[in-house]
């Protein structure tokens, strides 16, 4: 996990990584809506992304590139395969990058509790309650289904508004650096040149053909 020093003061520049998992985004099924909205919201609090991931629920797939991110940044939120489907595996891989085992916590099964009768919480439904040991829960106020946090890994739903409370539970804990500015006109002098360069691209073509 790196924090890297700012050009200022010698400021300390935490970074992170949003590792989203799901063969629905990449088939374009779902379109996603976390990316921007956590990018966004780390950035106002001193917390800069470096990178982002999408990848199939395959195992190997969300483990290799799980223990790449948390190695290589101050923090890994990760978005989405937490629900009660076959396909939600992501708790299940997250414990395997760890090394630690998996079962129904009883902490969490204490929230589904409280939304779902003890008669309906059947083998389904008891998946979303599956948790890595040693992990502390990320509450939310939206289906009371909890998140996790293991390490510099904090695992998040994939459904927009459960993301976004269980986000605002994490943001108090997380440690903040410096902000990184990106002056508005600058970028907007960056996109026109872009778009210039990209306007006179097709003729070069047309010359060469």
């Amino acid at each position: 996990m790196n924090d890297t020093t700012g050009a200022k003061g010698g400021a300390k520049v935490i970074t992170a990584a949003i590792l989203v998992i799901g063969d629905e985004i990449l088939s374009g099924r779902t379109k996603d809506k976390n990316i921007g909205y956590i990018a966004e919201y780390l950035t106002n609090i001193g917390i800069d992304i470096r990178e982002v991931r999408v990848v199939p629920d395959i195992e190997g797939e969300v483990v290799t590139a799980l223990n790449a991110l948390r190695n290589r940044y101050t923090y890994v939120f990760t978005t989405g395969g937490i629900g009660p489907t076959h396909d939600d595996i992501t708790a299940d891989c997250v414990a395997k990058a760890f090394g630690v085992s998996i079962d129904v916590d009883p902490r969490a099964k204490a929230l589904l509790l409280t939304r779902i009768a003890e008669k309906d919480l059947n083998e389904a439904r008891l998946r979303m309650a599956r948790i890595p040991k040693g992990a502390d829960l990320i509450l939310n106020k939206v289906s009371a289904a909890p998140g996790f946090r293991i390490g510099n890994v904090h695992v998040m739903a994939g459904v927009p508004t459960i993301m976004q409370a269980m986000l605002d539970e994490v943001a108090p804990t997380l440690k903040t650096g410096v902000k990184m500015r990106r002056a508005a006109g600058r970028n907007r002098q960056g996109a026109s040149r872009c778009d210039d360069r990209q306007l006179s691209v097709p003729g070069r073509w047309q010359a060469q053909h």
